[in-house]
This record gives C-alpha cells, structure tokens and sequence, in this order.
C-alpha cells in the first residue's frame, strides 16, 4: 500500500566502540523511539554497530553474519515496531566477501544487504566494494541507500533515480571540516534528481576525527527540511510526496529529462 507522506527517522550517535552487542541493543531502543515518533524507516551512520575506526577490522569480533546472534535484539525491535532500521556494519558475506554495509532489519524479519559501492583511503584495504543495489519498498515508496562516499560520486544517486527511487538515504561520517560538503552533496543529490535526500551521521569523536552532526533531510527542490546538532539524538522528517511530483511533472512539462517515477 502505498502512502503520502512518509516519515523518516535518522539516528545521530556515539557507538561503543567496537562493542557490537551493545550497540545493537541501543539499536533496538532508538528503533522504538523511532516507531513512537511515528517513522517507518530509521537510518543510522556508517558503520554504526562498531563506530568508524579502520583500526578494528584485525579482530574479527567486528565483523558480522547475516546469523549474528548479537544483531537478534535490534532484529526482533524492527518486527515488533514494524520499523525498517539501516544499520551499519562490517559484514562478512556467505561468500567470504567484505563490504561496508548496510544491514536493513525488516518488519517481516528479513535481513538485507547493501555494500558499499564507492571505498576510499584505507577502506579499500579492507573491504570490497558492493556490488548490489540497495533499492528497498517502504509503504510502496522507493528509497535508495547510500553508504558515505557513495553520495560523492554524483553517478550513484543518478542510477539510483533512473531506478525510479524517491529518497536518498545516507548512512555516513561526515567530519567538522566536511560540514559544508555534507549539504552540497544532498542539496545536489535532491535537486538534480528531484528527490528527498536523508542522512544519518554520527555525533562525538573518533580517531583523528570530529564529526559535524547536521543529521537531517533535503527538499527535491535541494533545501534543506530538518538539520540536526552536534549532539546525540533522534531526528524525524516527514516527507510529502505530493510535493516531489509536481516538481517531476515540472521538469516534465519545462522539457527537462524527467526524473524516473
């Protein structure tokens, strides 16, 4: 069934680093805050079941399997909820393969898996790139998933909305020198496809980093909605889609590519 408006629910943390149960049990918290927020989908930043330190992944302790006992509690939160939650992980494939992913909980208890397609420094020492799209069905809308740098490879999102996707959903670190970055990257990402962008990035520090909070939404017209803090916290933006047709249809009439549909 498809719906009007959807809200999107994005999470600005401070993992316990490399503690995946912990971080999957406060996982499962925010999932039901976000459900009493009224969101349908939760989004949270990059790698955000150990926090972004690239020194982690010797111990294969931070890693996780689609079976992963310890991810059962932020699973069982997103059927109880009926929330979808974009959770961030190293993931070890069946296959053996490693990206940066993105674990997608499902209210029927399903678990999905997008892998990051564009790496970049010493993440590419790491992992391997995904290979899969990440476009998922909530409430009959079409979101596509980004991970990070994914966002600044304007291709990305282009075959993202030729696949007919109506919001851009970013899990990501974006550091305080980055601030700027993070808005033109989603500002142009919404209106050059005209879209709603959301991203998820982290709150607090890490190694060698800092990072700008700026949680929050983009307009297809590419203004920003909602724009959190620095601070940890939950951010709701509610999305109508009314508005992102008649900017299509817009285009459409003006002459301009259409965006898909």
């Amino acid at each position: 069934m498809s719906t009007e408006m959807l809200t999107v629910a994005l999470a600005q943390i401070v993992p316990e680093r490399g503690d995946v149960r912990a971080n999957a049990v406060s996982a499962a918290a925010l999932i039901g805050a976000a459900a009493e927020a009224g969101a349908r989908l939760l989004v949270f930043p990059e790698l955000s079941l150990v926090g972004y330190d690239l020194d982690l992944f010797g111990d294969p302790s931070a890693w996780v399997t689609e079976d992963d006992p310890r991810l059962d509690v932020a699973r069982r939160a997103a059927v109880d909820n009926d929330v979808t939650a974009v959770v961030g992980a190293a993931y070890r494939g069946p296959d053996g393969t490693g990206p940066i992913a993105s674990l997608v909980m499902c209210p029927d208890g399903k678990l999905h898996v997008y892998g990051k397609r564009h790496l970049h420094g010493r993440e590419r020492d790491l992992f391997q790139p995904g290979r899969t799209s990440g476009l998922l069905d909530i409430d009959g809308w079409r979101v596509a998933l980004a991970i990070c740098y994914d966002a600044g490879v304007p291709g990305h999102a282009e075959a993202a909305a030729r696949e007919g996707a109506e919001v851009y959903a970013a899990s990501a670190l974006y550091t305080m020198r980055e601030a700027r970055r993070m808005d033109v990257h989603f500002a142009a990402r919404a209106m050059d496809h005209r879209m709603f962008a959301v991203v998820a990035n982290f709150a607090g520090t890490g190694p060698g980093w800092e990072s700008c909070g700026g949680s929050g939404a983009w307009h297809p017209d590419g203004t920003r909605l909602v724009q959190a803090g620095t601070s940890p916290g939950l951010v709701t933006a509610s999305l109508p889609r009314h508005e992102l047709r008649e900017l299509r249809d817009k285009d459409g009439l003006a002459g301009y590519p259409r965006a898909a549909v």
